[in-house]
């Protein structure tokens, strides 16, 4: 498992963000900051309070709101809480989806947990155009973490 979850270096010179070979794990901001335990490069989410080992997050994906965003920096809302992401300046994004109130998803690093969660993004999209992404996520997230063993 250990190859598994090693990381390759993306080619894009200095301060390149490391891409994870896992799969991203779906979280919510207040998972993070309630849940998380370790430190960087070694964060894990504690299932304790259901009888389970903890998750290890390698990537993960989050979607929230865009509240604010400057210097390749953004500041995010998802159902649960605040959270920041850094590094976009470097990410591809498709079309523009820095501007506040669009509703982004972003797969990154996990950098930090509290006091607020903090990304190193390695991903993000926009997915304003379908209210349907934002009604949903909450609910997808549950779903999944009900049902990973």
């Amino acid at each position: 498992m250990a190859a598994a979850a090693s990381e390759s270096l993306s080619s894009g010179g200095p301060g390149a963000v490391r891409l994870p070979r896992l799969p991203p794990l779906k979280v919510l901001a207040g998972q993070l900051r309630r849940h998380a335990e370790g430190g960087p490069g070694a964060w894990r989410l504690s299932r304790a309070a259901v009888g389970r080992a903890p998750l290890e997050l390698v990537a993960v994906w989050m979607q929230g709101t865009v509240l604010a965003a400057e210097g390749g920096q953004a500041r995010l809302r998802d159902s649960s809480g605040a959270f920041s992401v850094r590094g976009l300046e470097r990410v591809p994004r498709g079309r523009p989806c820095l501007l506040p109130g669009k509703y982004v998803m972003v797969m990154g690093v996990v950098q930090a947990c509290s006091p607020e969660p903090c990304l190193q993004a390695v991903k993000m999209t926009d997915l304003s155009d379908n209210p349907v992404h934002e009604s949903m996520w909450e609910l997808e997230v549950e779903d999944l973490h009900r049902n990973i063993p």
